[in-house]
């Protein structure tokens, strides 16, 4: 600053905005580093630890499931290397029992409530869904305040209020959809099945349908906008018409599957009506209707997941951090074929196997880009960040409910 106010005024004048003083090089920008992303899992280990895991939560009526979700999370954390660094996943299962319960207590007074009556039913799911983003925000802070990296805890710094902004246009379309399905099982004329009563039904469903871009933009912009590690706060620089447009290209994907498996539905019955089939025309109709639904899966699947990972994630940054994604279609819908092929002839037993190459495509897929000496701002951030770094950890009983 000392050194600008004895620059000559003719010399500002002259000189570009933003330019250096005369006599003075324009300082280098930072550099930046690709930070390549590893996974070094294998399915032979993760067979052992999710074997025990099945096991475990069979035998005890599913109690043991928190602490099997602990396992697996330390697992692939600890095998998801960054920049040769391996992530960490410290979250108490013990903690994450009591959230596991309230969850259970919350969905067994909502089964209970529906047997009394309708109304119950109704106030218990509404009454659920005024704490579904509570819930979903201590599960945030949760999960990332027990995850680190270089010896640093992440933080999830996203407040009350936006998980309920975040949720809102889901939120209250399926609640009116839910009301009045609950309310069309009662015996008073209320809820007599009348046109004006599933016209109304119709359009809270197709409202539902229509927002759940907007719900889903809005949510992964919530949590991809709060997430912050060594001081860098990330944001998420996509617009809602973005979400829409994967959405529609995945309707349009779905529709010769889908039309094809109407025409095999539509044959079947018409030839039932016509008369009993021969049993080889029947078989025949029912392979090629599973062979579509296998189609569609394939399609609409691995099309959504690779286009949103690589839509939400190119988009996130902060600062001195960006990321990027290129998850190839082609590769994980290949890849997903082979997992079903595999898992049907194991009979579920490729499971485990399947999960890891998953894992492994997907998360290799990634690259993080920084800028500067990662090493340097991690460490002056380490110093900072004391015995606080898991501050948000117990939040809300310490529940998780995934991310």
């Amino acid at each position: 600053m000392e050194f600008q106010n004895t620059v000559p005024l003719d010399d500002r004048s002259t000189r570009p905005s933003g330019a250096p003083p005369a006599g003075q090089s324009a300082p280098a920008p930072a550099s930046e580093q690709t930070l390549a992303v590893r996974f070094t899992g294998s399915g032979s280990e993760y067979f052992r630890i999710w074997i025990v895991n099945l096991l475990l939560t069979l035998v005890t009526l599913g109690l043991y499931y928190p602490f099997a979700k602990a396992r697996r999370l330390r697992y692939f954390h600890a095998n998801t290397l960054v920049d040769e660094h391996a992530l960490g996943f410290h979250g108490d299962p013990w903690k994450m029992l009591r959230g596991f319960l309230l969850m259970l207590g919350f969905g067994a007074c909502y089964g209970v409530a529906g047997q009394f009556s309708a109304t119950a039913g109704v106030l218990a799911a509404v009454l659920f869904a005024a704490l579904w983003p509570a819930l979903w925000q201590a599960s945030l802070r949760f999960r990332l305040a027990n995850t680190s990296w270089r010896g640093l805890r992440l933080r999830f710094t996203g407040d009350l209020a936006g998980a309920y902004q975040a949720l809102l246009p889901v939120l209250v379309p399926a609640a009116v959809f839910t009301a009045l399905a609950a309310l069309q099982q009662r015996g008073d004329a209320l809820a007599r099945p009348d046109m004006a009563a599933e016209l109304v039904r119709g359009l809270a469903l197709l409202l539902l349908l229509g927002l759940l871009p907007m719900g889903l933009a809005w949510s992964k912009r919530y949590q991809h906008g709060h997430y912050q590690f060594a001081g860098e706060t990330t944001r998420l620089e996509v617009g809602t018409g973005a979400f829409y447009g994967v959405g529609l290209r995945t309707v349009l994907m779905s529709l010769l599957p889908l039309g094809l498996l109407l025409a095999v539905v539509g044959s079947m019955v018409f030839s039932a009506r016509s008369g009993p089939p021969s049993p080889a025309v029947m078989f025949g109709l029912l392979v090629a209707a599973a062979l579509l639904y296998l189609l569609f899966f394939l399609l609409t699947q691995p099309y959504l997941t690779s286009r949103l990972q690589n839509l939400v994630w190119s988009g996130t940054r902060s600062v001195r951090l960006r990321f990027e994604s290129r998850l190839s279609f082609r590769a994980l819908a290949w890849l997903t074929l082979k997992n079903l092929l595999l898992m049907t002839l194991t009979l579920g037993l490729y499971r485990p196997f399947a999960v890891v190459n998953t894992a492994r495509l997907r998360l290799q897929a990634l690259q993080v880009h920084a800028s500067g000496d990662i090493a340097q701002w991690t460490s002056a951030a380490a110093a900072q960040a004391g015995d606080a770094s898991g501050d948000a950890a117990g939040d809300l009983l310490g529940i998780d409910i995934g991310l």
